[in-house]
């Protein structure tokens, strides 16, 4: 007889709601870093019990958006502008290693069809004011640079730094929408694209660095 345990099966479907709800709040601002996240009132807006709450609360602070502080529950994560910094450095480190390792791609095919296609989901989600899709399509148009090196190991060093970003890369896209032209964020990209397809190392390199993922942000360093 196979032993009954006390696990509770969630509807995923609960689950993904309230992380939904919770990750678009935090990276449209609605939640500023160093906000509370009252499970309570996340409850009542949803019409949902707090175990699917929490599941998602969770799962958000794997990706870095939340933490939870022991006895006072969880809130959105804040980065010093130090780490911030720190962490687009590595982003840019492992990025450039990335093209150089994979550039010059073999002829034949469309090796930056992966790419190409983040970048019209991000378009599309811009034209629509999605944001939270925008921001998504976002994070895959970088993963899918670094993938082109075709080198598991950096795919899975890169994940854990664009998780840890997606706020603050999510913050200059709104920043640049709000004080330039909604539509640079999408050109931006789109020049990095134009620069990879040249299947030249040098130059792909050369629009990463000129790419201005931290215009916007306002940092400073004290």
């Amino acid at each position: 007889m196979t032993p009954r345990t006390n696990t509770t099966v969630l509807p995923p479907s609960l689950v993904e709601m309230a992380t939904r709800h919770v990750r678009s709040e935090v990276l449209s601002g609605a939640l500023e870093p160093g906000e509370r996240i009252v499970e309570e009132t996340l409850c009542a807006r949803l019409g949902i019990s707090r175990a699917p709450v929490r599941e998602a609360l969770r799962l958000l602070a794997q990706e870095g958006l939340v933490e939870h502080l022991p006895r006072r529950g969880f809130r959105v994560l804040v980065w010093s502008a130090t780490d911030i910094l720190q962490l687009f450095e590595l982003r840019r480190v492992l990025e450039r290693h990335a093209i150089e390792s994979a550039l010059p791609l073999p002829a034949g095919g469309d090796p930056f069809a992966a790419v190409r296609a983040a970048l019209e989901e991000m378009r599309a989600a811009d034209a629509e004011g999605w944001t939270l899709e925008r921001d998504d399509a976002h994070r895959r148009f970088h993963a899918e640079i670094v993938a082109l090196a075709g080198n598991r190991q950096l795919d899975l060093a890169y994940a854990p730094i664009l998780l840890k970003l997606q706020l603050p890369m999510a913050r200059n896209l709104r920043e640049e929408a709000r004080v330039a032209d909604r539509r640079d964020g999408v050109r931006r990209h789109t020049e990095l694209l134009e620069a990879l397809e040249t299947n030249d190392p040098a130059v792909a390199c050369a629009a990463l660095r000129r790419h201005g993922e931290l215009a916007y942000l306002a940092l400073d360093i004290c």
